[in-house]
């Protein structure tokens, strides 16, 4: 059975990292940051369900009585 050959194997991992690691640093530095984000002061909507005004009770498997 032939050998696999791994002679080869450092010097491509080595430049797939070298290509990753340039890529990542080329789209960070074209990322926009913005100097001074403002909080945007937002309203807080109140929707009506029908189920907000009705009163229920939930019970639980374990309170119920025992038959």
């Amino acid at each position: 059975m032939p050998q696999l050959d791994t002679s080869t194997w450092f010097i491509t991992i080595l430049s797939m990292l070298l290509t990753l690691y340039i890529i990542m640093q080329l789209k960070v530095s074209k990322h926009i940051y913005y100097q001074n984000p403002e909080p945007t002061i937002t309203k807080a909507t109140e929707h009506s369900t029908p189920w907000s005004t009705k009163w229920t009770k939930i019970y639980s498997p374990l309170s119920l009585p025992l038959r």
